[in-house]
């Protein structure tokens, strides 16, 4: 009987595998938006990096610190990045107007920015190679600070050898003479697991007139950051600038934005109520609440849709205040976003609307503590959508344990390329699938095509695909989209994004409802496949005006029937 011998894998066959996974985790992290280096995606650039062990970085793989490899690396990087908490990669975003003094490390030519004592700002110049370069080189520092941090913390994870005290010492005295500067490295070798004449010759290599310590104060902050880290929690950030990012969008601050939200949520004491989440814009919701009968005397004898027009238009800025002012009055509040997201929010408490003040109805004799929320944000950009949805449905923590919110539906509304039909039309989907690979959310849509048949427009009913970016839109890819089984309908950037998020937190993490209600639509602000009609044939004017008005009045009155 003949046995099927496995064939190992050969070391250059798992540098290839290595070196793939390197650019593939990098290129995702760069159209996230940011990354913990200590968190799960850095610790696979670590990985990854580890196991393809490049020659430049020598020893890294081993447990004693690589010395050769991190003269190569700081050559390259601006001096003082081994201080800073966050490192920013930006594009040329006119930073050489400012005050702040450039600094160009000696053997790559770029333009480095020290915002404060936390934050580099490393600009981008030459596309995606440049961002591996550094990313590489970021990891390996990484990679020696938590050498330094293994070796320099005790057991029980608080206090530290007294090698380290000795150096910490000695770099934040202010005068240091021979003798002092001797015993610091005796201490810095013993750290570094390596010898004394080593460390002598490092200090040689990289000591400057302005800093004849330097080896030493490059030790000491990538030790202190790293126990840092480990001690405190204050993990280290890399972001990447929304310039820098082209159609990626903003800076992802999910975090920040979300806590704000639910703290205020709390602290108005709306966490227990029916929550009822939309994405949309700041004004439709607002304005199909309160608009028409905030506005009866100026517009005693149109339809709603005039005065949605008339809204929309910016010469009616008065018209505007006195919506928002009734909005206010009857318990609208207004969340202006300071977290660098970017997505403003709107909370509207139902149960403060006085009487006669809202277009909708609440069922009769619904209690205080049935009546809903409606959470209004901003759109979200491209991933965006996965951070912030995924940051908002986690539980906040109260110092009493964990608390949910009470979410009961999720309602995205927005623009998408079509591909059968015009501006304007609708675009109901029933699964959303990425771009580029076979990934698909199917889902239960509480909307439907019937919903919204009778006005005029054009509503199609399928597959939507979620796309990079607008700007990668292919005639041939959508034309297979489009007429193959996948029966996709259009196109736009969030959903997948959304979708993953809605699904994890109802399905997996249990964090909301299971049955959450979930409510999709899109109106069509291009039709890529059409000459002529493309995101670069102009805007949609008051041709969305109908579309959006129409969307957000359909969920609406599920919110209200509900």
């Amino acid at each position: 009987m003949m046995t099927t011998k496995v064939k190992q894998a050969t070391r250059a066959q798992e540098s290839t595998n290595a070196i793939e996974r390197l650019y593939i985790t990098m290129r995702h992290l760069l159209n996230r938006g940011f990354y913990k280096p200590s968190g799960v995606s850095g610790n696979a650039l670590r990985t990854a990096l580890l196991l393809l062990r490049p020659e430049i970085y020598g020893s890294v793989a081993e447990n004693k610190a690589e010395l050769n490899g991190l003269i190569y690396v700081l050559e390259r990087l601006p001096e003082g990045i081994e201080e800073c908490r966050f490192i920013n990669l930006t594009s040329d975003e006119g930073f050489s107007k400012s005050h702040l003094k450039s600094i160009i490390p000696p053997k790559r030519r770029r333009n480095c920015y020290r915002i404060d004592d936390e934050q580099m700002n490393i600009e981008i110049t030459r596309g995606r190679s440049d961002i591996y370069d550094i990313l590489t080189h970021i990891t390996f520092l990484f990679i020696e600070s938590g050498k330094i941090c293994k070796r320099v913390l005790v057991e029980d994870g608080t206090a530290t050898i007294r090698d380290w005290d000795k150096l910490t010492k000695f770099v934040q005295d202010t005068d240091k003479d021979d003798a002092e500067r001797e015993i610091a490295m005796i201490h810095a070798a013993n750290i570094l697991g390596r010898t004394y004449d080593e460390v002598v010759e490092m200090q040689e290599k990289l000591k400057t007139r302005e800093d004849p310590d330097r080896f030493l104060n490059v030790v000491y902050w990538l030790g202190k950051l790293a126990i840092e880290e480990e001690t405190t929690g204050n993990k280290r950030t890399i972001t990447f600038s929304p310039l820098l990012r082209e159609r990626l969008g903003h800076h992802i601050h999910g975090e920040r934005w979300a806590q704000m939200i639910k703290e205020t949520l709390h602290k108005n004491n709306l966490m227990d109520r029916p929550i009822h989440i939309i994405s949309a814009n700041m004004h439709s919701v607002m304005n199909s609440l309160f608009a028409k009968k905030a506005l009866a005397k100026d517009f005693p004898d149109t339809e709603s849709l005039e005065i949605y027009e008339a809204l929309s238009s910016s010469k009616n800025k008065g018209l505007r205040k006195k919506v928002q002012e009734i909005a206010q009055k009857n318990g609208m509040f207004f969340l202006d976003d300071t977290s660098g997201a970017n997505i403003d929010v709107q909370i509207f408490d139902t149960a403060k609307f006085g009487k006669n003040a809202c277009c909708f109805d609440l069922p009769e004799g619904m209690k205080e503590d049935e009546k809903p929320v409606i959470f209004v944000m901003d759109y979200a950009f491209g991933e965006q959508a996965y951070e912030t949805i995924d940051e908002l449905l986690k539980p906040i923590d109260l110092g009493g344990g964990k608390h949910f919110l009470n979410v009961d539906s999720l309602s995205i509304m927005g623009k998408a390329g079509i591909l059968e039909g015009g501006k304007g039309d609708l675009m109901i989907p029933s699964a959303h699938i990425f771009e580029g690979t076979a990934d698909n959310y199917p889902f239960v849509n509480e909307l439907c095509s019937a919903d919204f048949e009778g006005h005029g427009l054009k509503v199609l009913e399928g597959t939507m695909v979620t796309v990079l970016g607008t700007s990668l839109q292919n005639r041939d890819i959508l034309k297979f989209f489009h007429e193959s089984t996948w029966n996709v309908i259009g196109l736009e950037m969030e959903g997948v994004h959304y979708q993953k998020a809605i699904q994890s937190a109802s399905k997996i993490r249990k964090s909301i409802k299971k049955d959450v209600k979930v409510r999709y639509a899109y109106y069509a602000s291009d039709n890529p496949l059409e000459t002529g009609s493309t995101l670069a044939s102009g805007g949609l004017g008051t041709t969305g005006v109908k579309p959006t008005y129409l969307i957000t009045d359909r969920i609406l009155k599920q919110i209200f029937n509900s």
